[in-house]
């Protein structure tokens, strides 16, 4: 059982590093599960929209809510992450590779959206890769506990990583 953790500064950083990696390992043919975040800017200088892509094939789902410009409260749709969530568990029943998740967040810190998801992911012994961001590093930590592997924001770790998890069965090449 093996899980490992990428953090990297500034706003939207851990969500395109995540897509980034997501895409190589799906390139290199291995079996993805999961979701990554796409945030789509709008205009007028608005809050931009989140959504998540179910990988591998989709769907994508709005798990932002519009509250209004004077708005200042938390924009996740609770239940829009809790649908993904499902999405992904009938996902890993299917088999997968590796389970990657965009971000362990405040929902996750409560035991909630893809915490149950990344432990059966765990007790299935499939490797599971999550963006962290400073502000739920602590939490997440308390959570993986030992397990939880710490890889530098790039390309460069992940090979290694997957490969040591996998029991030498190879790295991705792309």
């Amino acid at each position: 059982m093996q899980i490992a953790y990428v953090s990297a500064p500034g706003a939207g950083a851990v969500d395109r590093l995540v897509l980034g990696m997501a895409r190589r390992l799906t390139a290199a043919g291995l079996r993805t599960c999961g979701i990554v975040q796409i945030n789509t800017e709008r205009s007028g200088g608005a809050v931009c929209d989140m959504d998540v892509h179910v990988l591998p094939d989709g769907p994508v789902l709005r798990i932002s809510q519009r509250l209004g410009s004077g708005a200042r409260g938390c924009r996740l749709e609770p239940a829009a992450l809790e649908e993904a969530a499902g999405l992904v568990l009938a996902g890993l029943a299917r088999g997968a590779d590796v389970l990657i998740v965009n971000k362990f967040g405040k929902h996750e810190a409560d035991g909630r959206g893809f915490r149950p998801v990344i432990a059966e992911a765990l007790a299935l012994d499939i490797p599971v890769l999550v963006g962290v961001s400073a502000s739920n590093r602590d939490a997440f930590l308390a959570f993986a506990g030992d397990m939880a592997v710490a890889l530098p924001p790039g390309d460069d770790a992940l090979p290694g990583w997957l490969t040591g998890c996998r029991g030498g069965m190879g790295a991705p090449t792309a």
